[in-house]
């Protein structure tokens, strides 16, 4: 018997004011038993037993990461003016910006005017007087948050952390981080410790302002190009390294992150990966999946193809830590060898080859990072959290992968991938295909791949299933996922929350091949925004502005 709370039966209240058919309720009966169990068993977890918080204190770690607190500059420390001036400042340079792009003049008298009015209504906005409700609800939430920033502050022991690609919090002892982390250290052996004890930053500095000075002397980046990638000096800083959990997987690893937004190389990174990744996606187009929706689009061409038959088995290929294993020269040599093919007179836009490749070399001769009161250098692969890696990462399984896009073309069959992700089809025999993954996975030791091969498979947040010659697909949904949306209280424009449940049922129509589960969609998105506090009128208004 599953016990409910207030909240609870609130909710389930609500849901039965809706008038659903008795299909509909038996699926949101089982939805909700789901998402409620896995809630009450995480409630009972030691972990939050030993943090002692408050219901208040959860209902608001629970609103997640995007979660804004309403009229937060009425508990600032500055002034009226000195709010407005940071506003006004912010919001005209990019309207200035903008304007400037398209030619349009910024100092005529009807931009000034409009300028004014601007710093006007940003004063009005900010003088109003809130009503009494909204005041009480603003302090009270102020309140919670500085509450749990205290408790954090006094509970070293504790980590909170947002999962892995998504958007909610997970809260677990800091032990459990730490030993994870150097577990992951250990297994890859990708991160030497830098022994002298000694801070890299000046050095990792140093090296980046020599190359780049070397650039320009040779006429290689404009002076423009040279401003814009140097590092900035009064906000330099040397990466931190921490792990984001994975709690869909088992034993909840961690994905290791380098945060090196101020980093020396780090607008370096940016620039090679805006330079190179347009040319890898042209390159790589035809066997790049987007999204989910893009999965459906190949396999429907597939079909009119005339390949797909009851005989069609799927594979799904896993690369286990793409981004850390990858060989350090192993990955220059594949680069260099991409910028050949795909140079033009030798050069990418005004860098020579050479050029680019000295760059590559000082991104990842910079990977250097602080952890647990060390520093430490990594020596394999690239870092999760530098733009340059995943196109490096990209590159490097291009080359790999040809052997196996070769044998799918020959055969009929789909080969796909999305970064780490590989999708193929097969009208082979289970054994004949078999023969070609232990090839590829044997073809580079630092390349580990786990394969399933199966006629009902989950790949990216798609179902897809070959039922005796019909292509069935729907969305799928790892068994941890929580019933997370914005909260309708988050204080986010309207529209933001308008946009939320018609751009999920657009995305269900899209990639749910049939009308009933297409209804299951509809009743767990219903559900979901239940879950987060939409009104139940909100929900029925647009739920009607999509069906119309």
């Amino acid at each position: 018997m599953l016990a409910l709370d207030s909240n609870d039966r609130k909710l389930i209240t609500k849901f039965y004011d809706l008038k659903r058919n008795e299909e509909q309720i038996q699926l949101a009966k089982q939805i909700w038993q789901t998402t409620a169990s896995v809630l009450k068993t995480k409630a009972q977890e030691e972990i939050l037993l030993d943090i002692n918080l408050s219901p208040q204190q959860m209902s608001m770690l629970i609103n997640g990461l995007k979660y804004v607190i309403p009229c937060q500059s009425q508990f600032s420390s500055k002034s009226i003016e000195q709010l407005v001036s940071e506003q006004y400042q912010s919001l005209s340079t990019s309207v200035k910006n903008c304007l400037q792009d398209h030619r349009i003049t910024t100092t005529n008298k009807r931009a000034e005017e409009a300028f004014q009015a601007l710093q006007c209504i940003l004063h009005e906005l900010q003088s109003k007087k809130l009503s009494r409700k909204l005041e009480k609800r603003a302090k009270r939430e102020y309140k919670i948050v500085q509450s749990i920033r205290r408790l954090l502050r006094d509970r070293s022991d504790i980590v909170i952390r947002r999962t892995d690609k998504s958007k909610v919090f997970y809260i677990g002892k800091a032990t459990d981080f730490a030993r994870k982390s150097e577990e992951y250290m250990l297994k890859t052996e990708a991160y030497q410790e830098i022994t002298s004890g000694r801070c890299p930053l000046s050095d990792m500095l140093c090296a980046v302002q020599t190359l780049l000075s070397s650039l320009v002397a040779q006429k290689a980046l404009s002076f423009q190009q040279y401003s814009k990638i140097s590092p900035k000096l009064n906000k330099l800083e040397l990466g931190h390294y921490h792990g984001l959990p994975k709690p869909h997987k088992p034993s909840t690893p961690l994905r290791p992150i380098i945060a090196c937004i101020h980093a020396p190389a780090t607008l370096v990174s940016k620039f090679l990966n805006d330079l190179l990744a347009p040319i890898y996606l042209n390159v790589a187009r035809e066997i790049t999946f987007i999204n989910g929706i893009d999965v459906i689009r190949k396999l429907e061409k597939y079909i009119l193809e005339g390949h797909f038959q009851a005989t069609t088995k799927f594979i799904i290929i896993n690369v286990t830590d793409l981004y850390t294993m990858i060989p350090r020269e192993g990955a220059l040599h594949t680069l260099m060898r991409f910028l050949e093919k795909n140079s033009h007179h030798g050069k990418i836009g005004t860098l020579s080859i050479a050029g680019i490749m000295r760059m590559a070399r000082l991104i990842l001769d910079t990977n250097c990072f602080a952890y647990d009161n060390k520093y430490y250098q990594q020596t394999r692969g690239g870092a999760m959290g530098s733009a340059f890696t995943q196109v490096l990462a990209n590159i490097y399984m291009y080359e790999w992968e040809q052997d196996l896009i070769k044998h799918q073309a020959i055969h009929n069959g789909v080969y796909e991938r999305y970064i780490d992700d590989i999708f193929m089809t097969t009208n082979q025999s289970i054994d004949e295909i078999k023969i070609e993954l232990e090839k590829a996975a044997n073809r580079d030791t630092n390349i580990k791949t786990e394969y399933a091969i199966d006629t009902s498979v989950n790949f990216l947040d798609v179902t897809i299933i070959n039922m005796d010659g019909n292509l069935k697909t729907y969305l799928y949904h790892k068994t941890t996922t929580e019933p997370y949306i914005l909260p309708y209280t988050s204080d986010h424009p309207r529209h933001v929350h308008r946009n939320i449940p018609f751009a999920a049922l657009l995305r269900a129509a899209r990639i749910c091949s049939d009308l009933h589960d297409f209804n299951r969609e509809r009743i767990r998105i219903d559900m979901s925004l239940l879950l987060n506090n939409y009104p139940p009128n909100f929900i029925r208004k647009q739920f009607n502005r999509f069906f119309q």
